[in-house]
């Protein structure tokens, strides 16, 4: 470990994904990317919250299919998710017959959970892990600020959470099943795509209290982490394709942008985040996307396909996450953040 970084010296590989968007969601650019997109974002359920669940459950299933293995091949799954005591993540994993290991970085949730699946895999723990994460707007809408119900208006600095999951099968060297005669959408058989390195974040709390500002919030964790991944590393930002953070929203990719160039690191002409990306017209949608579904929807359909198509060969996925509670928020206490980068490269 140097710094802040681990580097996989057996380069973990993420051979497959499986993703699910809400309706909202499936209108902009992952729409035709995801495995499957709803008309409903109740799911056939009769409350959000398992709904959510239930979208958790399917991207993690599809995932180990697009990866043409079965349930009993998978060594370990690795999941949180927003709700209170990650009942998505807890209530998805009963469903199946493999270990789990229950995580929570807030919004950061996917790179934590990439970073430690590759953490398993990379040092012979495991073979096969799947990592996993999603989110519901309105469930944590109740959770987080206002009940739906009470028709709060939403203040201009304010992000949407993303309604989706998204999962990967993460697994050792070129390990994979026999391919099938046709490679199908999310199965990358000859293992190309590596996870590199992992600079897992500190907390940084820049005293926002405001519960709607996520943005504003994230983005100093976000520009401490990014900065010394690169100082750990030696590399530049230009050594990469796209730096890609996961919900920082429009107005927090611009505090991004000026928090680092004033570190002396700029990331201005490769750096895109999910939630500007995520829906159709982002001026209708305030700030755009967040919420843990927001990197796990985006990178793990659109940005995947593009590195399966070698379109971009590294990405530095940055997922930042807002570590606070209705209890703390209601005492006053400002927004504790993090950000967790993984280094995701075609070999």
């Amino acid at each position: 470990m140097q710094g802040q970084t681990v580097f996989f010296q057996n380069k973990p590989r993420i051979i497959a994904t499986g993703t699910i968007a809400g309706p909202k969601e499936a209108e902009g650019v992952v729409g035709k990317y995801a495995d499957k997109a709803l008309n409903d974002d109740m799911y056939g359920e009769d409350t959000y919250e398992k709904a959510e669940c239930k979208m958790l459950t399917y991207a993690v299933r599809r995932s180990i299919q697009n990866a043409r293995l079965e349930e009993k091949d998978i060594d370990l799954l690795i999941s949180g998710d927003l709700l209170n005591q990650i009942i998505s993540a807890s209530f998805t994993a009963r469903d199946f017959d493999f270990p789990f290991l229950g995580t929570y970085s807030a919004c950061a949730t996917l790179a934590e959970a990439f970073a430690l699946a590759a953490l398993f895999v990379n040092d012979g723990h495991a073979d096969r892990v799947v990592a996993a994460t999603g989110s519901h707007f309105s469930s944590a809408e109740r959770q987080y600020r206002y009940p739906l119900e009470l028709g709060n208006t939403r203040p201009p600095q304010s992000q949407w959470t993303v309604t989706g999951a998204g999962s990967a099968v993460i697994v050792r060297g070129n390990f994979c099943k026999t391919p099938p005669q046709k490679k199908t959408k999310g199965v990358d058989y000859e293992g190309k795509i590596a996870i590199t390195s992992a600079t897992f974040g500190r907390v940084v709390d820049f005293g926002v209290t405001d519960v709607n500002n996520m943005g504003a919030a994230m983005a100093p964790a976000a520009c401490d982490t990014i900065t010394r991944h690169f100082k750990d590393t030696g590399k530049k930002p230009s050594d990469y394709d796209l730096i890609l953070t996961g919900d920082l929203g429009a107005l927090g990719s611009r505090i991004l942008k000026h928090l680092t160039k004033q570190k002396g690191v700029d990331i201005q002409k490769n750096h895109v985040d999910c939630g500007e990306i995520v829906y159709k017209v982002i001026e209708d949608e305030f700030q755009g996307g967040s919420g843990a579904g927001c990197s796990a929807v985006v990178f793990n359909s659109y940005i995947f396909d593009k590195l399966k198509k070698r379109e971009i060969n590294s990405v530095l996925l940055c997922a930042t996450g807002a570590l606070l509670s209705t209890v703390s928020a209601g005492q006053g206490e400002s927004i504790p953040c993090i950000c967790h980068a993984v280094a995701i490269e075609n070999e």
